[in-house]
């Protein structure tokens, strides 16, 4: 297994035709890590395993599903858990990592696959540097979590760099339409707080994407939902769900402290053009009403779905809007299943269920 760092060359990933596929194409499997720490859901944890054992039983139906577990003794609580919830699967693989939380589209590595045009047929896995979201302290387990997802899909690893230093980068801070553009938000990766990579300006960061993630176009929203504590997600505010088509949240009521920012990120995704100068067609959901737990403003939103192989799995919160979002996505995916996940406890973890996920896309044999 070969470890490439690369600034933007020929050698880049996109050089050689590579590209991350969007999330509606074929999967391999999708990544989890079973929950264990507790204090990511304090006072609310009991019921989170089951809220994992509902995506996966809906995930197995269509592709391998990688858990990450502690340990031995961890795997068997899974088990049990997902035996109970009639979930557990001979496509359920386990591995034995140790991991701080439970967050894989962030700590875990991108997975890019090769293009029509690429003289490659492996895929590579771009192994960011993971800290916590410049926030928390305890992250030396799931900075490891890249690489060894890496390993185990036999994926060559590439380590991005900008200006010989490591590029800190989570997975839910960009999304992508799988055919060059790339969405993310000034919030998370152009604010000094909770600053990532000091070295780097709006003007770098574009390069990289087109050098690491073969986007020749970036979207630059605004800020995120309020109670987010990444700073600025993309992936709780607007998503790709076709080469052409991203919804967006929006909120109805004009007190509220979303309404504001929202109608900011509207305004540029009607004002954004593809390559080839064409709009795009911007779907609005509303938001859920505010999502209170003890005095703090949860980052309650539709946008966090997963979109597996055949099925759609969004969040819900008992809310009336929640038949709003699940119409509006049956409209946008025809072929696929939605189903709704309740999320009103999971949330109180700060994620939903694409924060958890981490799509490990097909590659064509040769």
């Amino acid at each position: 297994m070969t470890t490439r760092t690369l600034s933007q060359s020929k050698a880049s990933p996109s050089a050689r035709g590579y590209r991350m596929p969007a999330e509606w194409e074929l999967h391999e499997s999708t990544w989890l890590a079973w929950p264990h720490f507790r204090d990511d859901w304090p006072g609310k944890f009991e019921p989170i395993p089951w809220v994992y054992a509902e995506i996966i039983r809906n995930l197995v139906q269509n592709e391998y599903v990688d858990v990450i577990v502690n340990s031995p003794v961890w795997e068997t609580r899974a088990r049990e858990v997902l035996e109970k919830a009639d979930a557990l699967s001979e496509k359920i693989r386990f591995h034995h990592w140790r991991t701080d939380r439970v967050w894989t589209r962030d700590s875990g590595c991108i997975f890019l696959a090769p293009g029509q045009d690429s003289p490659d047929s492996q895929a590579i896995a771009l192994q960011f540097q993971f800290n916590a979201w410049a926030k928390y302290a305890n992250f030396k387990f799931d900075e490891k979590v890249g690489r060894r997802m890496a390993q185990s899909a036999a994926a060559g690893i590439v380590q991005p760099l900008w200006e010989k230093h490591r590029v800190v980068l989570e997975g839910g801070s960009i999304d992508v339409n799988g055919a060059g553009i790339l969405l993310t938000t000034e919030e998370c990766l152009l604010s000094t707080t909770q600053q990532r990579n000091s070295f780097m300006d709006r003007t770098a960061y574009e390069q990289m994407f087109s050098a690491y993630f073969g986007a020749g176009t970036v979207i630059w929203l605004g800020e995120g939902v309020a109670g987010d504590d990444t700073h600025g997600h993309v992936d709780d505010i607007a998503r790709f769900v076709s080469p052409n088509t991203v919804v967006t949240m929006i909120e109805h009521d004009a007190q509220d402290e979303n309404y504001s920012a929202l109608q900011h990120n509207l305004g540029r995704l009607r004002a954004a053009r593809t390559a080839n100068g064409q709009r795009l067609q911007v779907v609005e959901i509303p938001l859920p009403h505010p999502v209170i737990f003890e005095g703090r403003r949860l980052p309650a939103s539709y946008a966090n779905f997963y979109i597996g192989n055949g099925v759609v799995l969004v969040p819900v919160f008992n809310d009336p809007n929640d038949r709003v979002a699940l119409n509006t996505l049956a409209e946008l995916f025809p072929t696929r299943q939605i189903v709704p996940i309740y999320s009103g406890d999971l949330i109180w973890g700060f994620g939903a269920i694409h924060c958890m996920t981490q799509q490990q896309p097909a590659v064509r044999s040769r």
